[in-house]
């Protein structure tokens, strides 16, 4: 009775119309008039605290508050905040906006349109505060191009931007903007050089720029960056970073698929310094974030080594972008620790993931909680890892998983219906929720110690209005039984059902 009354008493909470596929959980439908939605989110007095929960059985940001208590209950696990040790503070959380993504959204009834836009950017939404976009084509676009198809110019007199970023990406990231109460944080990522410029004279497969660091064709792909700079900000969209490339190792492969372009470690590192670098540093974008590898952590620490061991490369360099592929397989302590404790000063930063891109499990799973939990671990292992944001790929995709041109078919949190007019949050959307909603920008990670051996995951942070956020994942199939002593606050009694993402937050002050 308590939770029911208490969802009457939040303003803006809509709840969640599922709709089961046949997987292990639900995804939540929404249409042009309605969509479940948590609402803006404030926190109790000083003495109580908040709690979100989303689980297999079909809670989704189930909000419920409790009393924080001045004895310990005695609970056999207990969660121990350690103010006084202080990590990382996060950038932000979000998704990338690619031609299939745009084409999907642009699908929709303007109706629905809007109420996508809204889930992820604005206030009652999760919060979504970066946004990644490719610069030309990807798998995840319906053909082959780039802003310089002409062969041999070299001083880019016809580069242009295709229709895609025109008509679509655009329009959709100046509304995700004006949705969001804060600037987004805008990433850009090429997957291929021109073909003329490359080894092998094709978008796909294995090939690099011609030439040297240095020379003529380098040259000129460090101005087609400055270019797409210029040409974005004609549309009053300014990007905070760029990556060195998508995925560096995939133009090493031989009969690679898709769009890539190949660097080795040592090929990026002179890149930067002498073209990327110099040509950002004299543009009118020099505070643009430079982030290197955009690429698995497998390859970590030595790419990073190689690169910003280099000083003149290093100076123009401000952080290492990871994407998650391979995690399972490459411990986090041995790649991301140790790169950040060689680098301190350069942060690390998520910047593609998604599920189903693995043959044996490929493509669109509706309702699939493993593939939450998949997110929600990883994110976790991450964010313990000094990694500062994490991003997750297309914002939208059809019920098959595309539109992708070589069929590399693949899951989202949000996936459109337009047969239908409608959309469903996946259980990933949720996952995403319970980070990005309430991890603020500049929240920073603090000390948790668990009193004992627990199947729990979690992490904590103050945020910069000094209230704690503490998210904790159980993919376990118990129940699970704890409480959270935070010294100056009290003791917060608490339960993590069976596979189920719990964010707890409590202000201190």
């Amino acid at each position: 009775m308590f939770k029911t009354t208490l969802f009457i008493l939040l303003p803006g909470y809509n709840k969640c119309v599922a709709r089961n596929f046949g997987y292990d959980s639900v995804v939540c439908e929404c249409n042009s008039t309605y969509c479940d939605s948590i609402g803006s989110v404030s926190l109790p007095p000083l003495g109580q605290f908040s709690s979100y929960l989303s689980n297999i059985a079909g809670s989704r940001l189930e909000a419920s508050q409790g009393e924080v208590r001045a004895n310990s209950t005695g609970e056999r696990l207990r969660l121990t905040i350690v103010p006084y040790q202080k990590y990382q503070k996060t950038r932000g959380f979000g998704g990338a906006m690619t031609d299939a993504a745009a084409i999907n959204i642009l699908s929709l009834s303007a109706g629905a349109q809007e109420q996508l836009l809204r889930q992820y950017f604005s206030s009652e939404g999760i919060g979504y505060s970066v946004v990644r976009v490719p610069m030309a084509s990807c798998d995840f676009s319906t053909r082959l191009y780039t802003y310089a198809d002409t062969p041999g110019d070299y001083d880019l007199h016809n580069f242009t931007l295709a229709p895609e970023d025109i008509n679509m990406k655009i329009p959709l990231l100046q509304r995700a903007q004006a949705l969001s109460p804060r600037p987004l944080s805008l990433l850009a990522s090429a997957w291929s050089a021109p073909a003329w410029m490359k080894t092998n004279g094709a978008l796909t497969g294995k090939g690099s720029l011609k030439g040297q660091p240095g020379g003529k064709e380098h040259k000129t792909w460090a101005q087609y960056y400055v270019r797409f700079l210029e040409e974005y900000a004609k549309y009053n969209l300014t990007f905070w970073a760029l990556t060195t490339g998508n995925e560096p190792s995939a133009g090493m492969m031989t009969n690679y698929s898709f769009q890539a372009l190949g660097f080795t470690p040592e090929e990026q590192r002179d890149w930067v310094s002498l073209d990327l670098g110099p040509a950002l540093h004299a543009s009118s974008y020099p505070h643009t974030h430079i982030l290197i590898l955009d690429d698995s952590r497998i390859l970590l620490p030595h790419w990073a080594k190689v690169v910003l061991s280099d000083i003149h490369a290093g100076r123009y360099i401000h952080g290492v972008a990871v994407h998650w592929y391979l995690d399972s397989v490459v411990p986090p302590d041995i790649s991301l620790g140790t790169t950040h404790d060689l680098y301190p000063e350069y942060y690390l930063f998520g910047t593609e993931a998604c599920a189903g891109w693995n043959p044996l499990n490929k493509g669109v799973m509706l309702g699939s909680w493993d593939r939450a939990e998949q997110y929600a671990h990883d994110i976790i292992e991450d964010l313990n890892h000094y990694v500062v944001g994490w991003t997750d790929w297309n914002l939208a995709l059809d019920p098959n998983g595309g539109p992708n041109w070589v069929k590399n078919l693949v899951d989202s949190p949000v996936i459109v219906d337009a047969t239908r007019d409608v959309f469903y949050k996946q259980p990933s959307f949720y996952s995403m929720a319970h980070f990005s909603k309430f991890l603020w920008e500049g929240s920073q990670r603090v000390g948790v110690s668990a009193s004992g051996e627990t199947h729990l995951e979690f992490s904590a942070f103050i945020r910069p209005d000094g209230s704690l956020v503490l998210i904790i994942l159980n993919r376990s199939s118990s129940d699970i039984l704890f409480e959270v002593w935070d010294p100056p606050v009290g003791y917060i009694p608490s339960t993590a059902p069976a596979h189920s993402l719990l964010t707890l937050a409590w202000k201190r002050q």
